[in-house]
């Protein structure tokens, strides 16, 4: 069992990025159900004004983390507003009468880390926290697909064609410099794709990052705490290890991005429903479709979670007594998603 932190130590965070879809939910379950012997607080970030991710962990009712325990931020991207989000959230954590001994901090699947560890650089925070380590988390399948990576005889043809066009890839950069700034790199869903393949991402992953990083492969984002938490890493400390593709930026933004939430009737069929958000995935490139659906006939909640086309179902819990069985899907997609023929095709 791990000694409670002393009251005047720093409070040790760790940060859990990682592209939308990655698993970030599912490994900080899997790391509530295994710590021993700590007081766990959660932050969680995400976009759209359904906390999908908040939900699924209030629902795990363990009891080293209780529910008020949980912050959630909506509706925005801890990069882009650490002072007014986060430095308040952290404030009203270490109020508390039972101080947490580890904050845990799960950023949206859009947010780059850096800016948000750079916040502990800060004296007033520097003085009461300290950044135990960046935990980066890969969707392995998703890489193997080549998601994050334009093709580069395609890329090359178009610059031929017209120099003066733009070729980053938002996907790319994001998703790039989250692996430049984590201490530990968990390379989730690695049972969805070949043993070599998995070998080889990993050494790709490895050879691109200028410092010595773990990388541990996983599945379904089973891995203990005692993995994750302690690693003493400092982040803050040395930020200068931690390039990114957005260091010379006065700010950054999302506006390479599209979000909104859809409405859906209550199904009666849940792997038609399915089978079709698959289908708009496709057709429209979304990026990422999650959020809780009411099954007609059935006293649980469905919580269904599309990563491209890549869907997964579960009942996670009862509806509670009095709340309303409305089913609301976060979409998130690249600029110009088309909300219109998205919630037409739901529709129909």
């Amino acid at each position: 069992m791990n000694p409670p932190v002393p009251s005047l130590a720093k409070v040790p965070v760790t940060i859990v990025t990682g592209f939308l879809g990655a698993g970030k939910t599912t490994l900080i379950r899997h790391v509530l159900e295994t710590v021993r012997g700590r007081r766990l607080a959660l932050i969680v970030n995400e976009f759209g004004d359904v906390g999908v991710d908040g939900e699924i962990l209030k629902a795990c009712g363990v009891e080293s983390c209780p529910e008020e325990n949980i912050v959630e931020l909506a509706n925005g991207c801890l990069c882009c507003t650490v002072a007014d989000d986060f430095v308040p959230a952290i404030e009203a954590l270490l109020a508390h009468p039972n101080r947490p001994d580890h904050i845990i901090v799960e950023t949206s699947g859009l947010a780059l880390p850096k800016p948000l560890v750079k916040a502990f650089d800060w004296p007033p925070v520097r003085a009461r926290l300290t950044v135990d380590g960046v935990i980066a988390v890969v969707d392995a399948a998703a890489v193997a697909d080549g998601r994050f990576a334009d093709d580069p005889e395609a890329v090359q043809a178009q610059r031929a064609a017209d120099e003066a066009v733009d070729h980053d890839n938002p996907l790319e950069e994001v998703y790039e410099d989250q692996l430049l700034c984590a201490d530990l790199i968990i390379l989730n869903k690695a049972d969805l794709i070949a043993t070599e393949e998995v070998g080889r991402i990993g050494a790709e992953i490895g050879a691109a990052i200028p410092r010595a990083v773990k990388i541990v492969a996983t599945r379904d984002g089973k891995i203990d705490a005692a993995v994750l938490l302690g690693l003493g890493a400092a982040a803050e400390d040395d930020l200068a290890a931690r390039p990114s593709h957005h260091d010379n930026e006065a700010e950054h933004d999302h506006d390479d991005f599209d979000s909104f939430v859809v409405e859906l009737a209550e199904t009666t069929d849940p792997s038609a429903l399915v089978a079709r958000l698959a289908d708009i995935a496709e057709a429209h490139d979304v990026l990422r479709m999650k959020g809780f659906v009411a099954v007609a006939g059935k006293p649980m909640r469905l919580l269904v979670q599309g990563v491209g086309t890549r869907f997964r179902r579960d009942f996670d819990r009862a509806w509670a007594a009095g709340e309303a069985r409305r089913s609301r899907l976060v979409v998130i997609g690249r600029k110009g998603l088309d909300r219109a023929a998205i919630e037409a095709a739901l529709a129909a």
